[in-house]
């Protein structure tokens, strides 16, 4: 059995869950979540207890064991108590602000990059370098962090751009000096 996969998910109060034929719904205080399920895999909830189980042990039965446990426990927690990542630039007048909805970024370009989240996702800037973004959606939050990041990922140098708040960027030397 799939270590993942065989673990019950516990939905706590206030959470509802529907299932119908491959398609889950799950509606928590923060918002509602929908997903299409491999039809292969059979989904049940009892007594707030919701269990996957897969019908053989063939390779393909086994990783979707463990992928359809994993995004419903992501829904689960999602709809409870939802996802963060945090950013962080580095760089001599590099900076991010608001602008409306959107996400202007000031990262050592000719013009600031303006970058529109996701229908769900929360953009928060506390401070000029720091960057949250919050959502129900795992997926989407994660998404939009890594796009974020690649508008300018760290180089290894000097460490300027946007990196994730617990990334840890390998610094190169640079060039020792010419000797004769």
């Amino acid at each position: 059995m799939s270590r993942i996969g065989r673990m019950p998910i516990h939905v706590p109060s206030g959470v509802t869950i529907t299932i119908d034929g491959n398609q889950v719904e799950v509606k928590g205080p923060k918002g509602t979540l929908k997903r299409e399920f491999s039809p292969e895999m059979e989904i049940q909830i009892q007594e707030n207890i919701l269990t996957v189980t897969r019908p053989s042990d063939d390779p393909k039965h086994r990783s979707l064991h463990g992928l359809t446990r994993a995004l419903l426990n992501n829904m689960v927690v999602g709809v409870t108590q939802g996802f963060e990542k945090k950013l962080e630039i580095y760089g001599v007048g590099y900076r991010a602000a608001k602008a409306g909805n959107n996400l202007q970024l000031v990262v050592g370009y000719s013009h600031p990059v303006e970058m529109v989240p996701g229908e769900g996702l929360l953009v928060e800037v506390p401070a000029p370098n720091r960057i949250t973004i919050s959502g129900i959606d795992r997926e989407k939050v994660g998404a939009f962090a890594a796009n974020v990041r690649m508008v300018r990922p760290p180089e290894p140098y000097k460490g300027k751009g946007i990196r994730y708040a617990a990334e840890v960027v390998k610094r190169k030397a640079g060039k020792a000096g010419a000797k004769k």
